[in-house]
C-alpha cells in the first residue's frame, strides 16, 4: 500500500483528495496547509488527519502530492526529495528557471520517480489523437477563460498558456528556433492575455494565445501536417482529422471533391472518445510509475523544459514593453 501525503487543500486540492480516495492500492495518510479554516474543514469532511509539522508528515508517506501555490513549490519538492519520498507536483514546476533546474538535479541524484501535473496529457480528446504519431507543421491554440482571482500570483503565461506549451513540445520533435510574443495586464499586475510564436528547427510554427479576461471558455488545439488537418478541443473534450485521400478503414466519412488538379478524395474522422477523470488517470499513472519502477508519463524534465520556454515568452514579453516605451 503506497502512502500519499498531500500538501495543499485549496480548490485544486480538493479535486486530488477526492480521486486519491477512489485509488486502489493508495492510502492516503494526511495533508498540510498552513490555512486553519479550510484546513478544519478538509479534516472533517475527509476524515483526514491534519499534519501542522512538514517533516511529520514527509516521514509517515512514501510519495507526497504538492497542490500548493507555485512559490512554495520548490522547498516542498526540496523537502520531500531529500528525505526520497517520490513527488507528483502541479505545474509549473517551480517559481524560477534556477529552483527547477535545481529540482531536476536533485530528483536524478535521489533516483526518486517525480511527475508534473500538466494534465492536458491526459485529457481523452488528446490521448485520442496521440497514438497517430502527429507531425505538425503549424499549430494554432486557443486557451481562453473568464477571470478568477484565483491563481493570478503568476502571469496568464505560467497559469494557462503553459498547458499548451508542454502539449506542443510533446507533439513536436525539434528544439524551439525562435520565440515572439507581446502580451498586457488588464486586471493584475502580470500579463493577463498573451500571444506567442514559437518557430521550431525543424521548420513547424505554433500560434498561441491565452486571456484570463474572456467571456467565454476556449481551449482549441488545431494543427495542419502534410496532408491532414486535426483538431483537438481540449474542453469538450472532442477530436476531428480530415485526410486527403481515400481512407483506410470504415470509420472514415469522405467525400469527392474538383481541384485544379483534378478529383480529390477528403476523409474525416472523429476519433473515439475514451471518457475519463484527467486528474484521477494523471495521479494514476504517477502511482503506476513507482510502482512498476517505470518513468512518469510528465517528468520533471518535461516540466522544466515547458517552464523554461514559458519564462523565455515572459522576458520576451518584458523585453517589448521596455522597448515601446
Amino acid at each position: 500500500m503506497l502512502k500519499i501525503g498531500v500538501f495543499g487543500v485549496g480548490h485544486l486540492g480538493k479535486f486530488h483528495l477526492n480521486n486519491w480516495k477512489e485509488i486502489e492500492g493508495v492510502k492516503l495518510v494526511g495533508f498540510y496547509d498552513p490555512s486553519d479554516a479550510p484546513a478544519k474543514e478538509v479534516a472533517e469532511t475527509y476524515d483526514l488527519k491534519r499534519y501542522t509539522d512538514i517533516d511529520k508528515l514527509l516521514d509517515a508517506c512514501d510519495a507526497v502530492d504538492i497542490i500548493a501555490p507555485t512559490n512554495h513549490h520548490f522547498a516542498l519538492c526540496e523537502k520531500a526529495i531529500r528525505k526520497g519520498k517520490h513527488v507528483f507536483v502541479e505545474k509549473p514546476l517551480a517559481n524560477t528557471i534556477e529552483e527547477g533546474r535545481l529540482l531536476v538535479n536533485m530528483a536524478k541524484e535521489a533516483n526518486i520517480k517525480m511527475q508534473v501535473g500538466h494534465v492536458e496529457r491526459f485529457n481523452p480528446a488528446y490521448l485520442a489523437i496521440k497514438d497517430m504519431d502527429p507531425n505538425p507543421m503549424f499549430i494554432e491554440v486557443h486557451r481562453l477563460a473568464q477571470f478568477n482571482p484565483r491563481g493570478t500570483e503568476v502571469s496568464v503565461i505560467l497559469d494557462l498558456m503553459i498547458h499548451d506549451i508542454d502539449i506542443i513540445l510533446s507533439l513536436v520533435k525539434s528544439g524551439v528556433k525562435n520565440i515572439s510574443a507581446s502580451g498586457v495586464a488588464v486586471m493584475t499586475d502580470t500579463p493577463d492575455i498573451a500571444n506567442v510564436r514559437m518557430e521550431f528547427n525543424n521548420g513547424c510554427v505554433a500560434n498561441l494565445t491565452s486571456s484570463r479576461i474572456s467571456m467565454k471558455k476556449m481551449r482549441k488545439l488545431r494543427m495542419f501536417q502534410k496532408d491532414s488537418y486535426i483538431s483537438i478541443d481540449f474542453l469538450e473534450r472532442k477530436a476531428e482529422v480530415i485526410q486527403l485521400g481515400k481512407p483506410a478503414d470504415g470509420e472514415h466519412f469522405s467525400f469527392d471533391i474538383e481541384t485544379g488538379s483534378g478529383k480529390k478524395t477528403i476523409s474525416v474522422l472523429n476519433p473515439a472518445i475514451t471518457q475519463q477523470n484527467a486528474i484521477k488517470v494523471e495521479l494514476e499513472a504517477f502511482v503506476n510509475a513507482i510502482k512498476n519502477n517505470t518513468p512518469t508519463v510528465v517528468s520533471e524534465i518535461d516540466g522544466f523544459l515547458a517552464m523554461e520556454v514559458a519564462h523565455q515568452i515572459l522576458e520576451k514579453i518584458s523585453s517589448s514593453r521596455i522597448h515601446s516605451k
